[in-house]
C-alpha cells in the first residue's frame, strides 16, 4: 500500500490511492505510539463535475493530481509514518495525517496553520493544472481545514480519529464561509466604488491592416483577484451580482470610449439581462452615446455564443430590440460551444468571431483552414462578416487573408489598453 511517510512519492496516474480505511490498522498504531495527530482535509467534492461529464477515470486522475500538489505541499514538515491519502470511499477528499507526540504544540499551533495555507495558496495557484484537460476553469479554491485529538485511553482509536477528521471538515465548511464573506464585500465595494477599467483592443481590417473597431473588455484593480475579467465575472456569478458588476462594466465601457477613433466601430459586451438595465433603454442610451460622440451605427452588441445558446429566444429579443434602434450585432467565440452554425443561423449576425482557439496556429494547420471557409460560406449567405480573434502572428494574419476575412483580433496589433489616461 503506497502510504506517503517522510520522503513524499505520490502515487501515479494508473495507480489506485491509498484511503483512510484500509490504512486504518497504522494510522492506529501510529497514534497511540505518539498521543497527537493532526489533520488537514482538502474537500474535493466539486471535483464531481468531473465525473458527472467524463467518467469516472477522470476524475480519478484528477484526484491523483490534487493528492501530488498536497503531498509536495505537505513534503517539507512531515515525519516518518505521516500518510497523505484519500478520504473516506466514494468521498471526493484528500487528508493528511501528522502524527506527533502528546507534548508538542508547535504542531497545533505553527504546523498544522502553516500546512493548511501552503496547499490553500497552491491550490489557489495551480489548482486548474490539477483538473486539466476536463474543466477549463478549475475550481478557484477548494475547502481546506484543520482538526486534531490528544490521544484518551477510555475511548475507541477510531472514534478518535474520526472526530479529528470531522473537526477539520467543520473547519474547512467554516473557512468557506469567511472566504465567501470575505470576496462578496470585496465585490461589492468594487461596485458600489465602480473601481472597474475599461480598456480597448483592436479590430484590424486584414487587407489594409487599418484599424476597424475596438472591443471594450473590462478589468479590476491591479493586483487584486478580481484584476482579470474571468476571475471578476465568475466571483459575480458566484455571488449573484452579475447584473450590477454587467452594468457597471457598460456604463464605464462608454465613458472609456469617449476619445473612440473616428469612424471606428465600438464593440459593447451584452449578456441577456442587458435589456433590464434603465440605462441601456432607448432614449436614455442614445442621450449617453450622443454624450460620448457615439451614434447607435458606431456601437455593435457582442453576444457570447456560450450565453445565446442556453436561450435563443431570450437573445433575439435583444437583438431585435437594439438593432431596431440602430446598432449592430457580433456572435462572439464561434467555435467554442456545440452548437456555433445553430447559433449562427439563430441570431443572424452582422459580424462572426471565430474564437482564437481556431485561428491560432491556422497557417500551418489544414482542419483549421477548413473550418473557418466553412463558417465564411455561412456567413456570406446571411450577410455576416467574420473576425478571427487570438491573432499573435503575421503568418496567421496572412492566411485570414488568403481565406477571405476581412478582420482579425488579438495581441499582434497590441495589448489592450485604455483610450485616454483617465477613463
Amino acid at each position: 500500500m503506497a502510504v506517503s511517510q517522510g520522503h513524499v512519492s505520490p502515487p501515479t496516474a494508473d495507480r489506485r490511492l491509498p484511503t483512510l480505511g484500509e490504512a486504518l490498522d497504522q494510522i492506529e498504531s501510529q497514534f497511540v505510539l505518539g498521543g497527537a495527530i493532526g489533520v488537514l482535509v482538502v474537500d474535493a467534492s466539486s471535483y464531481a463535475v468531473i465525473e458527472r461529464s467524463y467518467g469516472c477515470e477522470a476524475h480519478r486522475k484528477a484526484m491523483t493530481n490534487l493528492h501530488a500538489l498536497v503531498s509536495e505541499m505537505a513534503e517539507s514538515g512531515m515525519g516518518i509514518g505521516d500518510m497523505v491519502l484519500n478520504g473516506e470511499t466514494g468521498r471526493g477528499e484528500i487528508v493528511v495525517l501528522l502524527f506527533r507526540e502528546a507534548n508538542e504544540a508547535h504542531f497545533y499551533k505553527h504546523e498544522l496553520p502553516a500546512l493548511s495555507g501552503r496547499v490553500s495558496e497552491e491550490i489557489a495557484r495551480r489548482g486548474h493544472r490539477v483538473t486539466y484537460p476536463y474543466l477549463k476553469r478549475g475550481p478557484r479554491s477548494l475547502k481546506v481545514g484543520i482538526g486534531a485529538a490528544l490521544r484518551n485511553p477510555t475511548i475507541d482509536v477510531a472514534t478518535q480519529v474520526r472526530r479529528a477528521i470531522e473537526e477539520a471538515r467543520d473547519d474547512a465548511d467554516l473557512n468557506a464561509r469567511l472566504e465567501g464573506r470575505r470576496r462578496r464585500r470585496g465585490l461589492v465595494e468594487l461596485v458600489l466604488e465602480q473601481k472597474v477599467l475599461s480598456v480597448f483592443e483592436p479590430i484590424v481590417e486584414v487587407a489594409t491592416k487599418t484599424v476597424f473597431g475596438y472591443e471594450a473588455l473590462s478589468r479590476g484593480p491591479v493586483g487584486t483577484e478580481f484584476h482579470s475579467a474571468a476571475a471578476l465575472f465568475q466571483v459575480a456569478d458566484e455571488e449573484d451580482l452579475l447584473f450590477e458588476l454587467d452594468c457597471l462594466c457598460r456604463q464605464k465601457a462608454l465613458a472609456g470610449a469617449r476619445d473612440l477613433p473616428g469612424n471606428a466601430k465600438l464593440f459593447l459586451n451584452v449578456r441577456p439581462t442587458t435589456i433590464h438595465d434603465p440605462n441601456f433603454q432607448a432614449d436614455k442610451l442614445i442621450r449617453t452615446l450622443s454624450g460620448c460622440g457615439l451614434r447607435p451605427t458606431d456601437v455593435v452588441f457582442e453576444i457570447s455564443e456560450q450565453e445565446a445558446i442556453g436561450n435563443f429566444a431570450i437573445f433575439r429579443e435583444v437583438r431585435d430590440y437594439y438593432r431596431s434602434l440602430g446598432f449592430q450585432i457580433a456572435l462572439d467565440d464561434t467555435g467554442s460551444g456545440y452548437a456555433s452554425l445553430e447559433a449562427v443561423i439563430e441570431l443572424s449576425p452582422e459580424f462572426i468571431k471565430i474564437d482564437g482557439t481556431f485561428v491560432r496556429g491556422i497557417d500551418v494547420d489544414p482542419s483549421r483552414q477548413e473550418l473557418v471557409r466553412a463558417l465564411r460560406a455561412v456567413a456570406e449567405q446571411i450577410g455576416a462578416q467574420i473576425i478571427g480573434e487570438g491573432l499573435d502572428t503575421l503568418e496567421e494574419l496572412e492566411m485570414l487573408g488568403t481565406l477571405g476575412i476581412t478582420f482579425g483580433q488579438g495581441w499582434l496589433f497590441g495589448k489592450p489598453a485604455p483610450l485616454r489616461s483617465d477613463p
